[in-house]
């Protein structure tokens, strides 16, 4: 499920993100008149034709999951950021975001006070001791687990397993974006969203989630069915809509009538499932209780999803909010339904759903719960941050109109990462830094 989070300080940086998400809204907005064009997945479907024998047909006989019949990795095409050039931006970005937050702040109180930060490590720490007294569960465990089993091996405190469970994560599932679908779509999809930039270097669920995501999906393409089933459960316990991940690998073997390794998937999602609830139903009498937990009054008619857009504009009618953060949030809003409009129009990304299955079963009732998200207070404000694990299929969906060149990558990697942490920091406590230096 989705959940919102409390941030501190003061963000208004929405106008600086929003030209960088012009960048990407401008190209896009010309495809519109033209997704049905066979040419705008040539680059985005590159991955496709190194599984498949018959990469030529693929419009015209599309077959399930024929893309996982190969056991070679496939290779980016020619010409696209190699996994060097990727780890770089990442790690340029890292020291530039934790630089700018270490001159105005420090940096261990600014990840303990960051989003659900200070939630994670007691939970962490109340798993490492075994001791629940005083926990409420709102989140997920996944993450703490993680953590705890961390801490607990290295002697590292929780602060240190968080960071280290969301920088090293970040790193890998860019380089998995890379082998799953282009090196352009894995450089925009690190540098383009300030949640993401913020949650990898202070802390958070959604690098973990997101490099278990995308574990699952290439071990799918790999037919390492049973790795896929243990990646995509482990996603589920981080993150709630990791589950569709699971029931399209579960989906796809029974549509192969391969009923011996669906029952190995089965079978290794359950075991996860039952080993995380045991403790749950010990210690609180509830062995759902992490899902019972995402409940709120404000949900129209009690239901955690209701009609698309619905709570996004309630939410903005009864919160206001600065403009910047409208252009921000609707810009966003904006990009990911041009991308579906293209993905609901565009036969070639028909194709390559078909050719993924599991793929294309996690990211459509993903768009249907980032539409019909039912909390106000959150469906707007965090729509940048619930839109992270479907981003690589919105810039796939728009791969033609990004722009493939280093100095736009590059530009974007440096001030992005800047631009994020002012974010996060807040724009009045770095402009009184800035005041500081320059007197």
């Amino acid at each position: 499920m989705f959940r919102g989070e409390s941030r501190f300080g003061i963000v208004d940086i929405g106008v600086a993100e929003s030209v960088i998400l012009a960048i990407g809204a401008s190209f896009a907005s010309r495809f519109s008149h033209d997704c049905s064009n066979r040419s705008a997945f040539e680059n985005g479907c590159a991955i496709m034709r190194e599984f498949m024998p018959d990469s030529e047909d693929l419009p015209r006989k599309p077959q399930l999951d024929s893309a996982d019949s190969s056991s070679a990795a496939p290779s980016p095409a020619l010409g696209t950021p190699s996994e060097g050039e990727l780890t770089a931006l990442i790690l340029c970005g890292f020291v530039l975001f934790i630089s700018v937050v270490m001159l105005v702040r420090n940096y261990g109180a600014t990840v303990d006070n960051f989003a659900d930060s200070s939630a994670y490590t007691g939970l962490a720490s109340a798993i490492r001791h075994w001791d629940f007294h005083g926990i409420v569960i709102k989140q997920f465990w996944g993450l703490p687990y993680a953590m705890a089993a961390f801490s607990r091996i290295t002697g590292l405190s929780d602060r240190t397993a968080l960071l280290v469970f969301s920088f090293v994560p970040s790193v890998c599932a860019v380089l998995l974006a890379r082998h799953l679908w282009d090196g352009w779509i894995a450089g925009y999809f690190a540098i383009l969203n300030f949640e993401w930039i913020q949650r990898s270097c202070l802390g958070g669920s959604e690098p973990l989630f997101v490099c278990l995501l995308f574990g699952a999906f290439a071990s799918v393409r790999r037919q390492r069915w049973t790795l896929a089933a243990l990646l995509a459960s482990f996603a589920t316990i981080v993150r709630p809509l990791g589950l569709f991940a699971l029931l399209g690998i579960g989906i796809a073997l029974l549509w192969k009538r391969d009923f011996r390794r669906f029952t190995a998937v089965t079978a290794t999602g359950l075991a996860v499932g039952i080993l995380y609830s045991i403790p749950l139903a010990i210690h609180f009498g509830d062995a759902l209780a992490t899902v019972n937990s995402y409940h709120s009054k404000q949900w129209q008619g009690g239901w955690l999803f209701g009609f698309p857009f619905y709570a996004i504009i309630k939410g903005t009618i009864l919160y206001p909010a600065p403009w910047t953060n409208l252009i921000l949030s609707f810009g966003w809003i904006f990009l990911v339904v041009l991308g579906t409009i293209v993905m609901a129009k565009s036969s070639e990304f028909h194709a390559y759903c078909k050719s993924h299955v599991v793929e294309a079963i996690f990211l459509v009732p993903y768009l249907w719960c980032l539409f019909t998200y039912n909390y106000p207070v959150w469906a707007r404000s965090n729509f940048e941050r619930f839109a992270i694990p479907i981003l690589p299929f919105v810039l796939l969906a728009l791969c033609r109109q990004l722009p493939k060149d280093r100095r736009v990558l590059w530009g974007l990697g440096i001030v992005s990462p800047l631009l994020a942490a002012s974010s996060a920091l807040g724009v009045i406590s770095v402009a009184n830094m800035l005041r500081s230096v320059i007197r």
